[in-house]
C-alpha cells in the first residue's frame, strides 16, 4: 500500500523544491460544500514566475533535456502508475476542492493516470519524414520541443487538464510552468508530489499556484515561455493571447462552449436517455463541453420532454463525500451567476419542465443549485446562447436536418456535439455540417476519452489537445536538407 501523498498546501514547487511564495502571502482556499476554509495555498507572484521559468530553461539545458525520448516515456509511465496507487486518495482531494460528487473525483483521478500512460507509451513514437527533393539532396522534418511551455488549468476539472496538456508537453520533451485555479489546486499540488516521487529531473515540472490577474498573467507575459496552453473563459483566453502575441508565440486555447444534442425521431431513446441528462448535470454542469442544449425534433418533442423531467426529478444534490448525483458549485461567485440565469428563465416566464432536489442535509453554507431542465424559449435566447457553466438545459424544437443544423451551429461557440438517429445518412450529413471540434453519434464523450484529439472552433478556441494531435501541437516541426551530391 502507497503512503499518503505529502505536500504542504502553503507551498509552491520550483526547481525540485518545495518552498513559500517570495513574498511569504497565501490564499484562503474554500470547500464548496459548506462554504468554510480548507486550506491555504501560496500567493505566487511575477518573482516565483520567473523563478519557474528559469528552473524549466535550467532543466531544459541540463538533465531533463538530455533524456531520450524513451526515457521520457518511462519517467511518465512511473507517474501513472503512483497516480493509480493513489485513486482514493487523490479523488477525495479533488471532490472536497471542487465540490464534485466523489466517484467523479475517482473518475478523474483513473483519467489523469490513462493520460500519463498513453503519453508515456507516445513519447518514442513521434516521427519525423523524409521528402523528395532535388537530386543529390536529401531533405527530413525533426520534431522538436517548443521549450519552456506554460500552462493555465481551471478549477473543474484540474487532474483531467493537467493530465491532458503537462503529459503530453512532457512527453515532447519540454520542461512545464503550471499555474492552477486558485479556487481549486490540492490535486495538481499532489500531481508534483508524485512526479518527484516518480523521478521526474528537478525543473522539469514548476507549480506556481496564485491569482490569474498575478501569477497568470506573469506567465501569459513571460518572454521565457515558448508556448502556452489555457482553458477558462473566452474574456480571460483573449488577455492570454494578446499577452502571447507580444512574444509571438504559439497558444492552444480551449474556451467553453454551448454544445447540442440532437435528438431525431427515430433515435433509440431508452438509449439516449442516460447520455442526454448526464452529459449536461455532470460536475454540476460545469464543463466546457457539457451538453446544455438539447434539440429534439418536434414529432417526440413532448414525449421526449416527460421521459427527461422524470429524470430530472429524481436527480439529488448534496455535499461532495455524500456523492450524490450532483455536488456544490465551485463558489460563491459561481452560485450567483448561475442563481442569474435561473431568476432570467422565470422573469421571462420560460417553462421550467422540472428540477432535482437539494438534500435536507446539505450544509447552509454550501454552493448549492438544482439542476434545472427549460423550455419554451427561442434559439436566440440568452439560456441557449450563453455558457451558463451550471446544471441547466435548454430544451427546444426542430424541424428537419436543416433546421437542427440552423439552431446548433447558431451560437458564438462550436466545441462538441451530440447526434442521435438511427438513419445511417443521416449521421455522415449532420456531422459534416455541424460546425465543431467534436461529434459523437448515438453516444456523448463530453469532451472523449485521452485518445481523441479535443477542441474547438469559433469562440471555443484553437489547438487541439488529447490525442497524438497533441503531441504535435507541443513540438515545432524543424526541416533539414541535405546536399550530398
Amino acid at each position: 500500500m502507497s503512503s499518503p501523498i505529502d505536500f504542504d498546501t502553503t507551498t509552491l514547487f520550483v526547481a525540485g523544491r518545495w518552498r513559500a511564495a517570495a513574498g511569504g502571502a497565501t490564499l484562503p482556499l474554500a470547500n464548496p460544500s459548506d462554504g468554510r476554509e480548507l486550506a491555504r495555498i501560496a500567493r505566487g507572484s511575477a518573482a516565483d514566475v520567473d523563478a519557474a521559468v528559469a528552473a524549466a530553461q535550467a532543466a531544459l539545458d541540463g538533465p531533463w533535456g538530455r533524456l531520450t525520448a524513451a526515457e521520457r516515456g518511462r519517467v511518465l509511465t512511473a507517474m501513472g502508475r503512483r497516480v493509480l496507487e493513489r485513486v482514493d486518495e487523490l479523488a477525495r482531494l479533488e471532490a472536497l476542492d471542487v465540490g464534485k460528487p466523489l466517484r467523479q473525483g475517482r473518475a478523474d483521478a483513473v483519467a489523469l493516470a490513462r493520460y500519463l500512460e498513453f503519453y508515456g507509451g507516445a513519447a518514442d513514437k513521434v516521427h519525423g519524414q523524409t521528402i523528395p527533393y532535388l537530386d543529390g539532396y536529401t531533405a527530413l522534418t525533426l520534431r522538436e520541443p517548443h521549450g519552456v511551455t506554460g500552462h493555465i488549468v481551471p478549477w473543474n476539472y484540474p487532474m483531467q487538464i493537467i493530465g491532458r496538456s503537462v503529459g503530453a508537453a512532457l512527453a515532447m520533451g519540454n520542461a512545464c510552468v503550471l499555474k492552477p485555479a486558485e479556487e481549486a489546486c490540492l490535486t495538481a499540488l499532489a500531481f508534483a508530489r508524485i512526479a518527484e516521487e516518480a523521478g521526474l529531473p528537478a525543473g522539469a515540472l514548476n507549480l506556481v499556484p496564485g491569482l490569474g490577474e498575478e501569477a497568470g498573467a506573469a506567465l501569459s507575459a513571460h518572454p521565457g515561455v515558448q508556448h502556452l496552453s489555457f482553458t477558462g473563459s473566452v474574456a480571460t483566453g483573449r488577455l492570454v493571447q494578446a499577452a502571447a502575441a507580444r512574444n509571438t508565440i504559439p497558444v492552444t486555447l480551449e474556451l467553453g462552449g454551448k454544445s447540442p444534442q440532437i435528438v431525431f425521431a427515430d433515435a433509440d431513446l431508452d438509449a439516449a436517455l442516460p447520455f442526454l441528462v448526464n452529459a449536461g448535470i455532470q460536475n454540476a454542469g460545469q464543463t466546457c463541453s457539457a451538453a446544455s442544449r438539447l434539440l429534439v425534433e418536434r414529432p417526440v418533442f413532448e414525449a421526449v420532454l416527460a421521459r427527461l423531467g422524470e429524470r430530472y426529478r429524481a436527480l439529488r444534490v448534496g455535499p461532495a463525500l455524500e456523492d450524490l448525483d450532483l455536488g456544490p458549485l465551485i463558489s460563491a461567485r459561481q452560485h450567483e451567476i448561475v442563481s442569474g440565469y435561473l431568476a432570467l428563465a422565470r422573469d421571462d416566464r420560460l417553462r421550467i419542465v422540472a428540477q432535482g432536489r437539494i438534500a435536507d442535509a446539505a450544509p447552509a453554507g454550501g454552493w448549492y443549485v438544482a439542476p434545472t431542465l427549460v423550455a419554451g424559449l427561442d434559439p436566440a435566447h440568452a439560456l441557449a446562447q450563453q455558457e451558463v457553466f451550471g446544471p441547466l438545459q435548454v430544451v427546444l424544437p426542430f424541424d428537419g436536418e436543416a433546421d437542427a443544423l440552423r439552431i446548433a451551429n447558431g451560437t458564438p461557440y462550436g466545441l462538441v456535439a451530440g447526434v442521435w438517429t438511427r438513419d445511417g445518412d443521416r449521421h455522415w450529413r449532420m456531422a459534416r455540417g455541424l460546425k465543431c471540434g467534436q461529434v459523437f453519434v448515438n453516444n456523448y464523450g463530453a469532451g472523449g476519452g485521452v485518445e481523441l484529439p479535443f477542441g474547438g472552433v469559433k469562440q471555443s478556441g484553437h489547438g487541439r489537445e488529447k490525442g497524438f494531435e497533441a503531441l504535435y501541437g507541443f513540438s515545432t516541426l524543424k526541416t533539414v536538407a541535405f546536399r550530398h551530391g
